[in-house]
């Protein structure tokens, strides 16, 4: 059973959309319709503000924190169309602003650290932007696949470096980088980048509404890959792949409402779902192939607020 270790008063004013720790588990970021970023030190048990961060003029829809290699770094996005990325030096600081979108920016995602400082972002533009911090000049470049999505982009996540095969380009090995998204029209796509351009590989049909949130699970082993999608249509489905071109789904649950959002473990084995039945369930993959609900919570009313009001 899932149990509630602390609770944190964040003392945002309004509906919080995301929360999520860094990469040593010992600090907290939460994003609020409040137009605020908090950041909270987490450390035995006890929580204290560390940071107020104000730059949006609209809800903040996510927040997620670069690899500590990088150092303290931390992104937001906003329905105001920007992207606000944060660096800690002593005080937490506007690092950069991007502003490559028309609309909402519904979701972000640092690659791994294996490709660098680049940052992923779909909107509600229908587009999917790339930001990619370039040491030799100290400055962001900058590139979008414009029309990724109908209507609009609600999700991005990376394909896990240790998960994509090596390529061999003038003979030098190169690893493919490629991305999973999920969008207003339905579906769920695949994208490589190919001669430094980002291109639709694949395009898989298997939802009947909005597609909420995707999520690349880490590495399960050599040439195997699995992507979990949620839907406006109640259900998840499991994809698998040995090539990250040919992907097989598995309906893992159809729920009693909207799925919101799916998060896998850090060993990629257990799959945490949320949506509006005000429950989080994990689930895991059985011996005979099936998935099993392993625990369930169910939350206070009015506390799901996540995706929900993303792309709207």
């Amino acid at each position: 059973m899932i149990t509630a270790l602390n609770a944190i008063d964040t003392g945002h004013e309004d509906m919080i959309h995301d929360a999520e720790m860094d990469y040593y588990g010992l600090r907290l970021a939460t994003c609020s319709s409040d137009h605020s970023v908090k950041i909270y030190d987490v450390k035995g048990g006890t929580q204290s503000l560390v940071a107020d961060l104000k730059g949006h003029v609209g809800p903040v829809w996510q927040v997620a924190w670069a690899h500590p290699k990088f150092g303290n770094i931390l992104a937001s996005c906003s329905y105001d169309r920007k992207v606000i990325i944060w660096k800690e030096n002593r005080e937490w600081v506007k690092l950069y602003e991007y502003c490559n979108h028309d609309s909402s920016v519904n979701s972000i995602a640092w690659a791994p650290m294996e490709y660098g400082l680049i940052l992923a972002c779909g909107s509600s533009d229908g587009s999917i932007s790339f930001a990619t911090y370039n040491s030799e000049t100290d400055s962001w470049d900058s590139k979008k696949v414009s029309n990724a999505h109908t209507v609009g982009c609600n999700a991005v996540s990376w394909c896990p470096a240790n998960g994509s095969e090596t390529v061999f380009d003038n003979s030098q090995p190169t690893t493919v980088k490629r991305l999973v998204s999920g969008g207003c029209d339905n579906l769920v796509k695949i994208w490589k980048e190919d001669n430094d351009r980002w291109i639709e590989e694949t395009k898989l049909e298997m939802h009947s509404d909005w597609v909420r949130d995707v999520a690349w699970a880490p590495s399960i082993g050599p040439k195997n890959s699995m992507i979990a999608s949620c839907s406006q249509d109640r259900r998840v489905f499991i994809w698998t792949s040995n090539d990250n071109v040919t992907w097989s789904p598995t309906v893992l649950h159809t729920f009693d409402d909207v799925v919101w959002n799916v998060s896998w473990s850090l060993m990629g084995g257990i799959l945490a779902v949320s949506g509006g039945d005000n429950k989080v369930s994990l689930w895991k993959e059985n011996l005979d192939g099936h998935w099993q609900c392993i625990s369930e919570v169910s939350k206070g009313q009015g506390q799901m607020a996540g995706s929900e009001q993303r792309a709207l």
